[in-house]
């Protein structure tokens, strides 16, 4: 018999079913599982119950009838007031709730002071794609790494798994680190939209082209991990600082002519013209990086 097998799919309690501990119950129901289940509203999860899952009274009650055990809920607080009081010990605590890397480590300390073994993790999908193995949709997964091995097949019922380390607050760390490079592109989607607004040009026209162009420019990322690993950024320099900044103002003349406010734009160029004050006119952008380490800062001024 192999983990593939219907016996082997083992029982596990989800608490908290909002829109995303929904669709991952529902995922674990679709594979065979047996699922336990908890929402402080508990109106909330009368629809899993119809679906085959067991609907507990209590948070308590629900730990109690599963050694894995899935945290899904709001934010870190709502979390230790969920499992205030539940028993812990022999219990696997993995908690998919949304947090910094600060809180991911100290509820990891939490939990072992509980006798619970812990993972952190971070959802890289929205829940339509959970259930979807071709959504491209993710988990991250820190902490013991004892738990994810044991479980790594359970835990890849609803999305695909990446485990990022030991360290609680890696895969929050992943997970917010992703999260800001797709606000960085948000921003400058919304300031490309904005400027072909005015003019006789059908955003579904533009939008390919800029799929296109954002995909294609996105592998210097590794160019630039490269270039912050060794320190070097005049390695594989394909256009210099001093090249886009000067570049530049004509993205800012464009925008001043088009009625556009280019506030989603002169962050990051203020900090290109920093950096090129500073002499790396001939290497890459990524030395940028290196302007934005609050510790740094706080060396220099020491």
């Amino acid at each position: 018999m192999t983990d593939k097998t219907p016996a082997a799919r083992i029982p596990l309690t989800v608490l908290g079913t909002g829109a995303m501990g929904t669709a991952l119950t529902r995922a674990w129901l679709a594979a065979g599982h047996p699922v336990t289940v908890w929402n402080r509203t508990p109106a909330r999860a009368g629809a899993l119950a119809a679906e085959g899952a067991t609907v507990a009274a209590s948070a308590g009650e629900a730990v109690a009838a599963s050694r894995l055990v899935i945290v899904c809920l709001l934010d870190d607080a709502s979390v230790g007031e969920a499992l205030d009081g539940a028993g812990l010990t022999g219990r696997d605590l993995v908690n998919l709730t949304t947090g910094t890397p600060a809180e991911g480590r100290a509820r990891a300390g939490w939990a072992q002071e509980r006798g619970a073994r812990f993972l952190d993790g971070g959802i890289m999908a929205v829940p339509p794609m959970i259930g979807s193995p071709d959504s491209g949709g993710y988990i991250l997964y820190s902490g013991s790494a004892e738990l994810f091995d044991e479980h790594r097949d359970t835990l890849a019922v609803p999305a695909g798994t990446r485990y990022v380390g030991t360290d609680p607050g890696f895969a929050a760390l992943h997970d917010v680190a992703l999260l800001s490079a797709m606000y960085g592109m948000f921003a400058g989607m919304a300031h490309a939209f904005a400027l072909i607004g005015p003019e006789d040009i059908a955003p579904q026209d533009f939008a390919p082209l800029l799929v296109s162009w954002l995909g294609a420019m996105s592998g210097s990322a590794h160019r630039a991990a490269g270039q912050l690993a060794s320190g070097d950024y005049g390695k594989d320099v394909v256009s210099n600082l001093a090249m886009q900044v000067a570049g530049s103002a004509t993205l800012l003349r464009t925008a001043e002519e088009q009625g556009v406010s280019a506030e989603l734009l002169t962050p990051y160029l203020t900090l290109m013209e920093r950096r090129l004050a500073e002499g790396h006119g001939e290497e890459d952008t990524a030395g940028v990086v290196e302007l934005l380490s609050l510790r740094r800062a706080a060396t220099d001024r020491a």
